[in-house]
């Protein structure tokens, strides 16, 4: 049937006005976008007031364009009769979805940015005190690994946890702040808007939390006993007496090192960044221009984590991280980069620039959760070079690892899930009592008998990645997911779960083709069917655990 002329007339009017909405945001808040990717790269990096005082400014221009009530009007326009062109209507979109959360006034918006400005650059400077001492967080880790001394690890754990106690009262204020500018908005609260604002239903995610609540619980509590076997032995008390500082990581967000093979040791003479430069030229998604570009090791001021930015959609890609030979950066590194070719690097230029990006957080998210899991394979690790004295012992406890590196960090997750739920649903609630009622109930720790600090608010993300956490489960379901079709349709391997990646190209391949060419064409959950073959699901992170020692 042909369309009526006024019909074709209307459609081609509407399509008009949705480019010119695109080509305003390119020309006039793209190039602030662009300021404050730059400004928050050099806070990070530096840690200098200069700095984080550049980087405040460039959010606050970028927000109050964001927030402009005539924009928003525009775009709200255009949503409500969208042009028939997919890829149009799918940056109308995005530009809603990006401005929604801006329409409240700039002075509330500045006050956001300023407080939270403010918290991450006390993260940034923050190291950890102990005997007049200043720890990196590597040191800490690794402290906590190596030390047999309970009282010596409590000090250190308690000496990791420091920042929270200078941070808490600010947090606390701008969790307020943010359920203000939700509830301005008309959401329930800020948590409700973030999740809704990212194209995910609150009460889908909660779904999901509660079906991994009930996959996980019982084989979680098995390993767990375990582990609490081995660590008691280790440090000579009753599993009764163990404490978080006990289980090597300040949040037992991964495995303790109690596997009969010590895993870091064979990185100790490991040139990770070559090791990972070299893995990713193997498979068709060469880095060199990402690691120009980064910066890659430990040094004062600097950001003690990890993160990867696309500072401007045009391959200007880079890396932070800090450095040192164990297995720990190695993942690291492994997963940063994943996010780095799930860029612009990779991503087709000739999308438009608003559709140039990854599908989704828990997407990217859950590509880089694929790669890291290549080191715990000695074959994978002779591929790339590193010797591996003893290939077998070091596989039996890698898949071990492997196995309990899921379930601790699936029950992790939920404490990351439902604590953020719940401390912006009642944010004058006791939350250090909040905190530690949902550890012991998920993870199976011991809260420190007469301890009263704000712990929850050493958790960076919190702050810095708010309401973000649960992507990083999901996107363990669609590194599952993805891993399997790779393994089975690409490598044409019958033992998925045991496929590596290494010199072949076919992977870089599929990837461009089946992800990366789609960039944020369309809503998630369609591009995770396409690239994977069906819906995000569970089925492929259970066959895991259940093929797994």
């Amino acid at each position: 049937m042909v369309p009526a002329e006024s019909a074709v007339a209307q459609s081609a009017t509407e399509g008009g006005d949705a480019r010119k909405l695109i080509d305003r945001f390119e020309r006039e808040l793209r190039p602030l976008e662009i300021a404050s990717n730059r400004a928050w790269w050099d806070a990070n990096t530096s840690g200098k007031d200069e700095d984080f005082a550049r980087k405040e400014a460039a959010q606050n221009a970028l927000d109050t364009a964001l927030a402009d009530r005539g924009w928003f009007a525009e775009i709200q326009r255009v949503r409500q009769n969208p042009p028939d062109d997919p890829r149009l209507k799918r940056q109308v979109e995005l530009l809603y979805l990006r401005s929604a959360g801006k329409q409240v006034s700039p002075e509330l918006l500045a006050q956001i940015s300023a407080e939270a400005n403010l918290i991450e650059k006390a993260f940034n400077v923050y190291r950890g005190q102990l005997a007049g001492r200043s720890l990196t967080d590597s040191q800490i880790r690794e402290t906590l690994k190596s030390s047999r001394d309970s009282a010596e690890l409590q000090s250190v754990w308690q000496a990791s946890k420091g920042i929270g106690r200078e941070v808490a009262i600010r947090l606390n204020r701008l969790v307020k702040l943010r359920n203000q500018s939700a509830k301005e908005l008309g959401f329930r609260d800020y948590h409700d808007m973030m999740l809704r604002l990212n194209e995910q239903s609150p009460e889908q995610i909660e779904a999901i939390f509660d079906e991994l609540d009930e996959l996980t619980r019982e084989p979680f509590l098995a390993i767990k006993r375990e582990i609490d076997a081995r660590l008691a032995e280790r440090y000579g008390v009753s599993p009764e007496d163990l404490r978080p500082w006990h289980y090597h990581d300040p949040f037992f967000q991964e495995p303790p090192a109690v596997f009969d093979f010590d895993l870091d040791a064979v990185f100790t003479a490991t040139d990770v960044v070559d090791v990972t430069r070299r893995f990713y030229t193997g498979i068709g998604l060469p880095i060199d221009e990402i690691l120009k570009q980064s910066d890659l090791f430990e040094r004062p001021g600097k950001s003690p984590h990890a993160f990867c930015t696309d500072i401007d959609r045009e391959g200007d890609v880079r890396v932070l991280a800090n450095v040192v030979p164990n297995l720990y950066w190695m993942a690291t590194m492994l997963h940063e980069m994943g996010h780095g070719v799930y860029s612009s690097q990779y991503i087709p230029s000739e999308l438009p620039y608003l559709l140039r990006s990854d599908a989704h957080i828990l997407a990217t998210e859950g590509l880089a959760m694929m790669f890291e899991r290549f080191c715990g394979s000695s074959d994978w690790l002779k591929a790339m070079g590193v010797p591996v004295s003893d290939p077998a012992a070091y596989d039996a406890a890698a898949q071990q690892a492997r196995r309990a590196k899921l379930l601790i960090f699936s029950r992790w997750c939920q404490v990351m899930f439902r604590f953020e739920r719940a401390m912006y649903a009642h944010p004058d609630q006791d939350l250090n009592r909040l905190w530690w009622d949902l550890v012991e109930k998920y993870q199976g720790l011991r809260r420190p008998e007469n301890r009263s600090e704000p712990d929850y608010a050493s958790k960076i993300h919190v702050v810095s990645a708010p309401c973000y956490y649960h992507n990083y489960m999901l996107g363990e379901l669609f590194a599952c997911q993805l891993h399997e079709r790779i393994a089975r349709d690409v490598l044409k391997s019958s033992t998925p779960h045991t496929a590596i990646y290494t010199d072949d190209p076919r992977v870089g391949e599929f990837l461009r083709q089946g992800l990366f060419a789609l960039g944020c064409t369309a809503p998630w959950d369609e591009i995770v069917e396409h690239s994977t073959g069906a819906p995000l699901n569970a089925r492929a992170f259970a066959a895991e655990l259940s093929t797994a020692p």
